[in-house]
């Protein structure tokens, strides 16, 4: 059975996490909001929840969901060889609208679908996210849509799209709460130097460049090395 909590209300919004926690818990699918749009959120550490996940959605294992996590210090327990441009960029924009793709602890037992090793990792700027964050752990997230479709700025919304595939939707308002238009996280690859953004979004590459210069923006290449250096002639080949 589906039920709905409106989170400005303080009674509605405790019953309302405590029934997401005992879902997430039971392997069931919760909408909550985020400081970029909604998202359909399941336990991460669950191959079961996220199947269920990527049903919701219409969506195949070749489409892994990104996971959320409460705080920074669990970057180094979810993935491993973070690159230092990465770190500031945790650092700079977290919690906020960024997602970095890294290498996965390989040590992890979980089955987010076709990863190639990595993981994609954000933490969220928004109360009621990290308020379930903390009561749950990571969690897998994706927009609250079908696959296709627009990405939901209310519960409303996401219900419209999801029904009964969903346990328990937090209705916490229209997201973003500034501005109209649904504009998801800026995506970098992280996986391998120099970082690249996959997908432009609320972070834009500008302000990206102001704490990592040398970012890659989507589809730029990196400039070729100088070798004239090496083909030019030293003094013993001048005469």
């Amino acid at each position: 059975m589906t039920t709905s909590y409106d989170c400005a209300d303080a009674d509605q919004r405790a019953a309302g996490l405590e029934h997401a926690q005992r879902a997430i818990r039971a392997h069931k699918c919760v909408v909550l909001p985020t400081d970029t749009v909604y998202g359909i959120a399941a336990d991460a550490f669950s191959p079961q929840a996220v199947t269920l996940l990527l049903a919701a959605k219409g969506r195949g294992r070749s489409m892994p969901p990104p996971v959320l996590i409460p705080r920074l210090n669990a970057l180094d327990g979810l993935a491993t060889d973070v690159p230092a441009e990465a770190r500031r960029l945790a650092e700079a924009f977290w919690p906020g609208g960024l997602t970095l793709i890294l290498h996965a602890q390989p040590s992890l037992d979980w089955d987010l679908g076709e990863t190639k090793g990595t993981v994609a990792l954000r933490l969220p700027a928004d109360d009621i996210a990290q308020d379930l964050l903390t009561l749950t752990g990571p969690l897998a997230v994706s927009s609250a849509n079908r696959t296709g479709q627009s990405a939901a700025q209310s519960a409303a919304e996401a219900e419209a799209q999801l029904a009964e595939s969903v346990e328990v939707y937090l209705e916490g308002g229209h997201r973003p709460v500034e501005g109209d238009g649904a504009e998801p996280s800026t995506i970098i690859d992280a996986t391998s130097l120099p970082l690249r953004v996959v997908r432009q979004g609320a972070i834009s590459l500008e302000r990206l460049r102001e704490v990592v210069p040398g970012v890659l923006g989507a589809g730029e290449e990196a400039p070729a090395e100088d070798d004239s250096a090496d083909s030019a002639p030293d003094d013993s080949q001048r005469n």
